[in-house]
This record gives structure tokens, C-alpha cells and sequence, in this order.
């Protein structure tokens, strides 16, 4: 079970309650971190809130939020006025619905949690909601105060626990029928076709996480290396781009392809 939890609280559905914990899924711990520094001291450099028509620091106890309701005008709200619209869903994930699993699209996922249970006393209650969404092939909707906002969140059976995926705003969500309706629609030749697939089967692996592994925290990890023994950093390797202007028809291009990938 997991050391580090990020959230405690109760997974509830009409009177069947118990005790849970959250951690979130992915971290970004092993990612490079850099700091700001003064270039001349080596200091770090701080950032603070300033006026942006006298200069000075404002301090944080006079810092407000504001609407901006014109250019220069603005209507501020105070902590009691987001206070009375808060939700009293900070340590409750109260599941009020169920919707079929695959009516929700990946697009509306945004950040996936494991949810567990949180003492061997709701244990059983935990796996009876967990086993009855998997049989039922339904997915929990709730609603759940993240990162001081409420949004709405997805609770996924998954193996011995339960995934929980925040949602996405219905606006932030853009309608794909906009783009990709004026697409043609007309099916590519045959020939392609099968020469696009021997790509494809040559190209087929097991899903293995370093396919997503990133190049470029690797190579920077050699630089600060070479930086901190004092050696020169790596020369940087060249990759050849497409040639620009040098136009290919696709059947030409796809027999290429594949005689390449019978020479790797």
C-alpha cells in the first residue's frame, strides 16, 4: 500500500460509507528541477508581487483576487465570498451517479488517482462498490474539492483498487466535430493500405514504459555531469530532417520504408 498520501477522507454511496485515502497516480519527482539564479552572484532570485503603477511589493496580506469587469476596473472578491459557494465535498467522495463505462471519452479525463481503502474496517464496503462497477460496467460520478477546487471526478474500478479521474470543465472540452468534419472521408488506395500495415507489423512491440522515457533529461543529466567534473558537455548529434522541397509520391515513399525496415 502506498506511504505518501496525498488526500484522507470518506468514499460514500447512499449509506454505505468508509474510511479511504488518495495518492495520485503519476509524479513528477524524477523530473529536473531548476531554480532562478543572479547570473553574477549565483544568488537565487525571489519573486514577489509588485504594484504595476507605483513599483513596490504589495504585501500578501493585501493581495485580493479581482474580476476584471473593464480595462482598469476590476470587482474583487473576497475569502467570504468564495467561502459561500464552496462545496462541502473537501473530504467526502459522495457518489451520487453512475454512468455506463465507455459513455465518458478519454478527452474528459484529466488526472488519474489511486483510491484505497483507508483502515481494514471499510475494507469490505470499499471492495463491494469496487466489484459491483466492475460487473455492472459502470463508472462512479462525484464531485470532489482537488487543489482548493471543486471539480468533478470519475471513480474506475481497477484491479483491487479504484482509480479516481478528475473530469475536465464541460468548457474546456472543444467539439472535434469542428476540425475534423471537413476531413474527406474517401478510403486510400488498397495498395497503400497494405504497404502501410507490413510497416505496421514490422514497427509492433509490447508496450514497455521506456517507449516514453524522456531523451532530454537524460542528456541533461550527462551536462550538469560533465559540469560538476569540469569536462566540456557532450556534443550535441544531429539528426537528419525531412529534405525540405524534395517532393516523394507515397507509394515511392512506403516501398523505401519498408526496404529500410528490412535492412534495421
Amino acid at each position: 500500500m502506498a506511504t505518501q498520501v496525498y488526500w484522507k477522507g470518506y468514499l460514500k454511496l447512499s449509506l454505505v460509507t468508509c474510511a479511504v485515502t488518495m495518492t495520485p497516480a503519476t509524479t513528477g519527482g524524477e523530473k529536473l528541477k531548476f531554480h532562478t539564479l543572479n547570473r553574477h552572484t549565483g544568488h537565487r532570485v525571489v519573486s514577489r508581487y509588485v504594484d504595476e503603477v507605483t513599483g513596490k511589493v504589495v504585501k500578501e496580506e493585501d493581495e485580493a483576487r479581482g474580476f476584471a469587469r473593464d480595462e482598469d476596473d476590476y470587482v474583487l472578491l473576497e475569502d467570504d465570498d468564495l467561502e459561500s459557494v464552496a462545496l462541502d465535498s473537501t473530504r467526502t467522495i459522495d457518489i451520487a451517479t453512475f454512468v455506463d463505462h465507455d459513455s465518458i471519452g478519454w478527452i474528459w479525463r484529466d488526472k488519474a488517482h489511486f483510491l484505497l481503502p483507508g483502515d481494514s474496517v471499510g475494507a469490505e464496503a470499499f471492495a463491494v462498490i469496487r466489484e459491483a462497477m466492475a460487473v455492472t460496467k459502470t463508472v462512479g460520478i462525484a464531485r470532489l474539492v482537488l487543489a482548493r477546487r471543486e471539480r468533478a471526478v470519475m471513480l474506475e474500478p481497477h484491479g483491487a483498487g479504484i482509480v479516481v479521474w478528475s473530469l475536465r470543465y464541460g468548457d474546456e472540452v472543444r467539439d472535434p466535430a469542428k476540425y475534423f468534419d471537413g476531413l474527406s472521408d474517401e478510403k486510400p488506395a488498397a495498395t497503400l493500405m497494405t504497404l502501410v500495415r507490413r510497416l505496421i507489423d514490422e514497427r509492433t512491440k509490447p508496450w514497455n514504459a521506456k517507449m516514453v522515457q524522456d531523451p532530454v533529461q537524460d542528456q541533461l543529466l550527462e551536462i550538469i555531469a560533465a559540469k560538476k567534473k569540469g569536462r566540456k558537455r557532450p556534443a550535441k548529434v544531429k539528426t537528419a530532417g525531412p529534405a525540405a522541397g524534395n517532393v516523394v509520391s507515397i507509394l515511392d515513399a512506403l516501398k523505401k520504408s519498408i526496404a529500410a525496415e528490412k535492412g534495421r
